[in-house]
């Protein structure tokens, strides 16, 4: 198929884009050079995922290699359905058959995935071991629990902070690019006294990782972000991509925002998409000025197009969350609105109590699902997770099935995180942690065998011939002469993937069935690990996958989440962000949970917590109701402890953004239905048949 050709079955296939997103796909023109400096500020619902796909695809079209595209989000999950859509469309403009291979772009990933990419081609050049392997965030916690008690700072007079409190402030001065006293001084002040010994641990830390040949989720930022501070390295790194594209920009940390202007310092083939009003994730260090501020990096500024035709959500959900969004001291400006027909305002519910709360939120849910609406296609979304504890009780009382997102991850499940302790043992045979774990396996070897192993493996320039040179105890070594030949299998330099899967799944499987009594649940997650394994072409990019992203426990990845024909969707509202269903609601919209009082110290943390019921609103398709109990019950305030709280709505619900809602009072309504009136007595027991 000849170019002009190609471009003109693109441009039928894009023939639904409107306007906005028609100048976002075109900007720049012809190939001929890169494009100056672009930043998308897409609205929630405004079809940004296929608006950013088809730039990509258009690029590809008029020839663009496809190893020089540079395409970064945040989440696996996202990069695969980005690479899908692409793929799509390439097909369709080229004329290809459904049987011919999709394009692939090889640098689809998140940051850290990508980065762990670069730094593994560099390594040589940074002086880092090039089999290192990944630390997931629980071994990174308990490596930093080790170094914490190598340097006795367990055994202070007064409290030291704890390994989870430790990583917590080691990420946050990583990914903030912050001075630690200053970090530590302004969300740590309880550590205040502890930061010299905190520079000497996390210098500690550091120092163990290089010994081990791992590194941590942070580190692959942190040591990408350092190389781009070497004037030749970054060159070298920014002209190996022509055209670089980021999605979700507005849940960048400093580090990251960093980097991809150092990718591209004067802009050009930079294209970045997000949405201000979006960002609710400065916990993970997130840093909302780094889409605020984007155009002014570049001279001249880069241009910004917006998107704000949403194809979700009924205008009158809109109208209340523009409302919402038009409170904001300092935002891109825009107004999503909607062709699709009006429909009824959205519901303020004010409720008793929780109690109460979660009586309406049942009834609601059966009324819908009886008209037809099935309650997959239903969400309750909080703020944490503790708000929805009466909801659960009175959901069991009823039998109504639900899922609540935001628990323990499929990687974190015991059994999983030993066939990945073992395949990253195989990896590289300098990782403590996962030596420790698979070696404590074999029975007969107790803790004490376990560390006389690893350590003699760290003390050998071999670790590999140290571990079959190993003695074990004598009612060990059966078990540990077949762990050996497992072990050589899976260390062998072509052994093929995802086939050692199977070597490393046919020796634990005997392990998983002593150690487990529901070992039979267990071996089902297992064949899907090994499902998930085929679609990585090296174990390499496999593990370092599921340690920066590893799937939710009730994700697709892990099997059906429920048993049930049907089931509701409990969720945060962090974890619903990029979803979307039928009916939300949106529980406890009152002031001491929304906002938090945990989260209103300044005016950035209050503009979070707008944006955090902001991104709630616009999760709706065609119901909404924000519930107002009266009464609550609050956790973990910061002053005053556990409490109950006669509160009013939520300070972001002014009276000009009340007027986009209908007012419900459930307890006048349910005594209303609760009283006929005056009337006639009925003998209803004389009118019931009495043969069926």
């Amino acid at each position: 198929v000849q170019p002009i050709e190609s471009l003109t079955m693109l441009a039928t296939a894009l023939s639904t884009l409107n306007t906005a997103q028609r100048a976002a796909v075109m900007h720049g023109g012809e190939l001929a050079t890169p494009a100056p400096p672009l930043l998308l500020i897409a609205g929630a619902g405004s079809g940004k995922t296929f608006t950013l796909a088809a730039r990509v695809a258009q690029l590809l079209v008029q020839g663009a290699d496809s190893q020089r595209i540079l395409l970064m989000t945040f989440s696996r999950r996202a990069a695969a359905a980005l690479e899908h859509r692409v793929g799509r469309l390439v097909h369709e403009a080229m004329g290809l058959g459904t049987q011919s291979t999709p394009p692939r772009l090889p640098w689809c990933g998140t940051f850290h995935s990508v980065g762990a990419r670069l730094l593994r081609l560099y390594s040589q050049r940074i002086t880092l071991a090039n089999d290192f392997t990944v630390l997931d965030r629980a071994d990174a916690q308990e490596l930093m629990g080790q170094v914490r008690t190598e340097m006795g700072l367990h055994t202070s007079a007064t409290r030291f902070p704890l390994a989870a409190t430790c990583c917590n402030i080691y990420s946050r001065v990583v990914n903030t690019a912050q001075g630690l006293r200053a970090l530590v001084e302004r969300e740590y002040p309880w550590c205040d006294m502890w930061c010299e010994e905190l520079g000497a641990l996390f210098t500690a830390y550091g120092a163990a990782k290089l010994r081990q040949h791992v590194l941590d989720y942070d580190d692959l930022l942190l040591y990408w972000h350092t190389m781009m501070q070497e004037p030749t390295l970054a060159a070298h790194l920014g002209a190996r991509f022509d055209h670089v594209l980021v999605d979700e920009y507005q849940d960048t940390n400093v580090l990251q925002n960093r980097i991809v202007c150092l990718l591209k310092p004067d802009g050009h083939g930079l294209v970045v998409v997000g949405d201000d009003a979006q960002a609710i994730y400065a916990f993970r260090g997130a840093e909302v000025r780094g889409i605020l501020d984007f155009p002014q990096q570049f001279s001249p500024n880069a241009a910004v197009l917006t998107l704000e035709q949403n194809y979700r959500s009924t205008p009158q959900i809109l109208a209340a969350s523009n409302a919402v969004m038009a409170q904001a001291s300092v935002r891109f400006v825009k107004d999503l609105w909607s062709l699709r027909e009006p429909s009824a305002k959205p519901l303020l519910v004010h409720v008793e109590d929780e109690a109460a709360q979660a009586a309406w939120v049942a009834d609601e849910v059966l009324r819908q699902r009886e008209q037809g609406l099935a309650l997959k296609r239903q969400a309750v979304l909080f703020r944490t997770a503790i708000h929805s504890a009466a909801l659960e009780l009175e959901l069991s009382r009823r039998n109504i099935p639900f899922v609540k997102y935001g628990g323990l991850k499929f990687v974190e499940a015991a059994h999983v995180k030993d066939m990945l302790s073992l395949l990253r043992w195989a990896q590289n045979p300098r990782a403590r942690l996962a030596g420790l774990r698979v070696a404590r396996l074999v029975p007969g070897i107790g803790p004490a065998a376990a560390h006389q192993l690893v350590d003699a493996m760290d003390a050998s320039a071999t670790p590999t011939q140290a571990l079959q040179a190993f003695v074990p105890p004598a009612r060990a070594s059966a078990e540990w002469a077949n762990f050996k030949a497992i072990y050589a299998a899976l260390t062998l330099p072509d052994a093929a993937w995802p086939q050692a899967m199977d070597i490393a799944q046919q020796w634990y499987t005997p392990h998983l069935r002593r150690l487990f009594d529901d070992a039979r649940t267990r071996l089902a997650d297992l064949d899907q690990l090994r499902h998930m394994a085929s679609s990585y072409t090296s174990r390499e990019r496999f593990l370092a996958e599921l340690a920066l992203d590893p799937p939710d426990a009730s994700s697709a990845d892990a099997g059906p989440p429920h048993r049930d024909e049907d089931y509701l969707i409990l969720s945060t509202i962090h974890s619903a962000k990029g979803q979307e269903w039928n009916a939300v609601t949106v529980l406890n919209v009152v002031d001491g949970c929304m906002p938090s009082d945990m989260a209103t110290g300044s005016a950035a943390e209050i503009d979070e917590e707008r944006r955090l019921l902001y991104v709630a609103m616009t999760r709706a398709r065609d119901h909404l109701a924000l519930m107002v109990p009266l009464r609550f019950h609050v956790t973990q305030q910061r002053h005053h402890g556990d409490r109950h709280l006669y509160g009013a709505v939520s300070r972001f619900i002014t009276p000009e953004v009340a007027a986009h809602f209908d007012s419900l009072s459930w307890a006048t309504q349910r005594a209303a239905d609760e009283s006929l009136g005056e009337g006639p007595t009925i003998d209803v027991a004389a009118r019931v048949p009495t043969q069926w």
